[in-house]
């Protein structure tokens, strides 16, 4: 290890860190005792301690004028450099996933999605489901998606009997939003080399979680490609159709200023984010799949490897018993994200952080990626796998109905007057 590696790790470990951040978001601009104390709010002796350490490692230089010292960084210094690097914010875009990109990918294509639609197509593009009038009472509700990086786990761990679990959950929980029941499934494996095994054990896992929503698995295709895939690598998508009467479909039209939102837990990081997680805990962090972090009760691979729950028994249920004016999957996006997808124009959604607990392994990931909060909320789901929207007057009858399942559930924010935003305060 070098001199400069020592001086950085010891620059992490003290209690200097936010004083480290507040001169580099500040590298050409020179303060005195009392400003930096104002901005980086740490108690006077502390701060004098650290600019000493800061000074005598290089990383500061100090100037006196009158009768005061003045601090500035040390951009020439080395060191800085290195600091520069580790601190640098991970976002979902540097671990190769562009949410702006893929918006701007929805919207460019709605033009020629729309040209082939007829008076049966009830949906907009970008909507968790597909929306079909099959006849006069029933609406058919589709959806497609894949598990996304998630697969790595299953190719490092050699477990594959719940990878497809997570698939089908997630797309039971997207038709859900609309109040559909699912009907039927079918998947599409591609892989480098067939391993009747491994397929085996992916079917197993469809099989598993399609019995456990009423779901049929209808059929599926396997495509093997060598050259495209490595031998032991696969990808795994999905079809999914669901039906809902229409007179009972959910499109969020009712919500009003006042309504409750009820945040429906997950039990971590569910099929999403898995990209940033790699980069940050992986190549970063160099954590491995084994380590049990402090604020975990599992290994890593445990806690990665969770199953996406799917939220179908307990929402159905209160179907039959309230009025849910509105329901979002927190997926890709995020609450940030996918909250406003079924929000009507006139309306936005104020969300108190305080209200729920936020699992230990998203405080891991922002640590060690130093990511800022907003891209946490705008990439993970924090704790929150669903959201119900309904009148407030309901809302204690709904928690108490939802209590025997094994998630917690709580309202976590209200509606509020606005352009279809979330605002988490």
């Amino acid at each position: 290890m070098s001199k400069n590696e020592t001086n950085i790790n010891f620059l992490f470990k003290s209690i200097y860190s936010k004083l480290i951040e507040f001169f580099l978001a500040n590298p050409d601009n020179e303060f005195y005792v009392n400003e930096i104390l104002k901005a980086v709010k740490i108690s006077p002796k502390v701060l004098c301690d650290g600019l000493k350490e800061l000074e005598k490692a290089g990383i500061l230089l100090s100037e006196k004028r009158a009768n005061s010292i003045y601090y500035r960084l040390n951009k020439k210094n080395e060191i800085v450099g290195s600091i520069k690097k580790i601190l640098k914010p991970a976002t979902y875009k540097d671990a190769g996933v562009d949410i702006d990109a893929a918006n701007l990918a929805v919207k460019n294509i709605k033009k020629y999605v729309r040209e082939t639609y007829n008076p049966n197509v009830l949906s907009k593009v970008g909507s968790f489901g597909g929306l079909y009038q099959f006849d006069k009472e029933n609406v058919l509700v589709s959806s497609t998606d894949g598990v996304g990086t998630k697969l790595k786990l299953a190719f490092k761990t050699n477990k594959h009997d719940t990878i497809g679990q997570d698939l089908v959950n997630h797309c039971v929980n997207d038709i859900l939003v609309t109040g559909a029941k699912p009907l039927f499934f079918l998947d599409y494996i591609a892989c480098g080399k067939v391993n009747p095994k491994v397929i085996e054990q992916i079917v197993k896992g469809l099989s598993i979680a399609c019995k456990e929503n009423n779901c049929a698995l209808v059929g599926g295709e396997i495509a093997e490609m060598p050259g495209l895939y490595k031998e032991k690598e696969y990808d795994l998508a999905s079809f999914i159709v669901g039906k809902v009467n229409k007179n009972k479909m959910i499109d969020g039209l009712k919500i009003k200023k006042d309504d409750a939102v009820i945040g429906l837990s997950s039990n971590g990081l569910h099929t999403n984010g898995y990209s940033l997680v790699f980069k940050v805990l992986f190549d970063h962090a160099k954590l491995n799949l084994n380590q049990k972090p402090k604020g975990l009760n599992c290994a890593l691979k445990e806690e990665l490897m969770k199953v996406h729950l799917s939220y179908f028994k307990p929402v159905n249920e209160l179907l039959t018993k309230f009025e849910i004016k509105a329901m979002a999957h927190i997926t890709g996006g995020g609450l940030i994200e996918n909250i406003p997808r079924v929000l009507p124009e006139n309306c936005s959604v104020e969300l108190y952080q305080e209200k729920w607990r936020i699992p230990p392994i998203f405080e891991l990931i922002q640590k060690h990626g130093n990511i800022p909060k907003d891209e946490m909320y705008r990439t993970f789901n924090m704790g929150i796998g669903f959201v119900l929207i309904v009148n407030k007057k309901y809302s204690e009858k709904i928690l108490a109905q939802l209590k025997k399942y094994d998630f917690k559930s709580q309202v976590i924010g209200n509606v509020i007057s606005g352009n279809k935003k979330v605002v988490i305060s």
